[in-house]
């Protein structure tokens, strides 16, 4: 820790020195008192150097030099101590012994097209409670990517391996400097409703994605294509069944983002049908009845209680989907999630009661599979936990509390599925986009170990950090009462998430910190995360591909990810 503790405080000099030199370096504060009003400390770190690391990143073909880049960007996001890591992600659900053909990716993609159910040709399942957007271009949530899978499709998607294969693309070709992508799609792609789909819809889709008035979470990810910057995407239609892409430079993981829903197509005039599209882009697919391109259509919604999507008849691969209708469940309650399976009324959930979990481990009926990314606790930097603080001050703040956290508690009495305690940010597994592993770089060392966190708790040094921070403890090690630290904690209130809160709130009563625990339903949840209406919120973040630019890039400040409000 004291090793992060120097890393940090030298990364705050980078900060002020980022912006052509010409960025003041941020006031520190009197060690005791109140500061001069033309002295107010900024407890925000200055973002400017980050921002520009990742456009480099984006745009140099050195791909060695790529990998430095990275974990150069890595260091200055989790010096900031906004990103607390809890463990590494697996994924658990339970599905009827009857159900063959289901397969899900390390992103968390979950794949019902190809299911069978027995005798049944319906499939009764629970991912989530009520959908935050179903538009590809605007959701942000991995059960919404689920549901995007199941009514839309792209130019790629994943097979039972987890490998990339074609979808409406019948195969593309890459110019010799690698900056021009050639895609040749399927002949006779329809719509949902008959109509044909072409190269046309692609470029009106990713445009339309990429565009600010759109305000889509992810539309950082068309950064890489020509034109972007300008609000004018490179990306154009010869053809009917030619697309042509160009970007900025060479990018390895592009036929993943090919893969991505925030790439797949929507049709235009369904979009601008919509009676307030242009203030509300979402709006075309708030309720049933809107054209779509995936293997089911939307044929029921009742919300906040059910939908029900059935077989598309016109999905170029129809001939092979043996479930007719795939019923959902729309809840967050684990108790009546897993009572109705229990009862034979879901034959899929997703989650389960935490005080269930041990019980199931050895019933064939309970899966765990790997995933590739990380349960963390995100700090918003903008709290009002944080005024008068310096960037280090507020920055050893957070990092005090990481000290505190006793992550192998959560994994064996919350998780309970072998998680492993997370280091840093980016998970252990991940590749580095050059032929290894990201931590494993050569030359590259981690303050702590292999990241950036210690596995132990660590009291003593946590008060430590917290004195640096400014504050004063008693003789037992509590804090004093003459300056308390006390925040909110926002998280979704399914009973696991609330469970890692209690055990959070728990380790930091320990030196006098008071935290109290807010937990709202689903979609209420995403919104005040994102508008940044918290102190403190638990967060969770899959891989969206196997890269560690996907875990960097959403903390760019323009990004709509960017929950810790970094530069905002």
């Amino acid at each position: 820790m004291k090793k992060l503790l120097a890393l940090l405080l030298a990364l705050v000099m980078v900060f002020a020195l980022a912006a052509c030199g010409q960025q003041p370096a941020t006031p520190t504060a009197e060690p005791t008192g109140t500061p001069a009003v033309d002295e107010v400390p900024n407890p925000e770190p200055d973002w400017t150097a980050y921002n520009a690391l990742i456009a480099e990143i984006k745009t140099t073909t050195d791909f060695a030099e790529r990998v430095n880049l990275m974990h150069e960007a890595e260091d200055i996001l989790m010096a900031s101590g906004a990103i607390l890591p809890i463990y590494y992600y697996n994924d658990l659900f339970m599905m009827k012994s009857t159900v063959e053909g289901f397969y899900a990716n390390a992103f968390g993609f979950k794949f019902f097209q190809y299911c069978t159910n027995g005798d049944s040709n319906t499939l009764k399942i629970n991912l989530a409670s009520e959908p935050d957007y179903l538009d590809p271009a605007l959701n942000s949530s991995v059960d919404g990517a689920c549901l995007a899978i199941m009514g839309f499709g792209g130019l790629y998607t994943y097979d039972a391996d987890g490998q990339l294969i074609p979808n409406f693309a019948e195969g593309y070709e890459m110019s010799e400097d690698g900056l021009t992508y050639t895609f040749t799609l399927k002949e006779g792609l329809k719509w949902s409703d008959g109509s044909d789909l072409t190269a046309n819809d692609f470029v009106y889709s990713w445009k339309r994605a990429a565009d600010p008035v759109t305000a889509a979470d992810y539309s950082y990810m068309f950064n890489g294509i020509a034109g972007y910057e300008d609000h004018d995407l490179q990306v154009s239609a010869p053809d009917d069944l030619t697309l042509v892409v160009n970007l900025i430079a060479p990018c390895a993981y592009f036929l993943d983002l090919a893969a991505f829903p925030t790439f797949y197509p929507v049709k235009q005039t369904e979009v601008e049908a919509a009676a307030d599209w242009e203030t509300n882009p979402g709006a075309w697919c708030q309720d049933v009845g809107f054209v779509s391109c995936g293997p089911y259509i939307l044929e029921s919604w009742v919300h906040e209680e059910s939908m029900v999507y059935v077989k598309n008849p016109n999905w170029y691969d129809a001939d092979n989907v043996t479930i007719e209708r795939i019923e959902f469940m729309l809840s967050s309650d684990d108790t009546a999630i897993f009572a109705a399976y229990n009862a034979g009324d879901l034959d899929f959930i997703d989650t389960v009661p935490t005080d269930e979990i041990k019980n199931l481990k050895d019933n064939p009926e309970f899966h765990v599979i790997d995933n590739l990314g990380t349960y963390y606790v995100s700090f918003n930097v903008k709290s009002d936990l944080f005024a008068g603080k310096t960037a280090e001050q507020a920055n050893a703040m957070r990092l005090a509390f990481s000290e505190l956290v006793d992550r192998q508690y959560i994994i064996d009495t919350v998780g309970q599925c072998e998680q492993e305690i997370a280091t840093s940010f980016i998970p252990a597994s991940m590749a580095d986009g050059n032929g290894g592993i990201f931590k494993d770089a050569a030359g590259w060392d981690y303050p702590v170990d292999d990241g950036y966190y210690g596995t132990e708790v660590d009291v003593d040094g946590a008060i430590a950090l917290l004195k640096e921070a400014g504050y004063e403890f008693d003789d037992n090690g509590m804090l004093s009462a003459s300056n308390p630290i006390a925040f909110e904690y926002l998280t979704n209130d399914t009973s696991g998430h609330v469970a890692i809160a209690e055990c959070i709130q728990q380790d930091l009563a320990a030196v006098g910190i008071t935290m109290t625990i807010r937990s709202i339903d689903w979609a209420t949840f995403l919104q005040e995360r994102k508008a940044g209406n918290y102190d403190i919120a638990r967060n969770g973040w899959l891989a969206d591909f196997n890269d560690p630019i996907n875990m960097l890039e959403m903390w760019e400040t323009s990004s709509g990810n960017n929950d810790c409000q970094f530069g905002r």
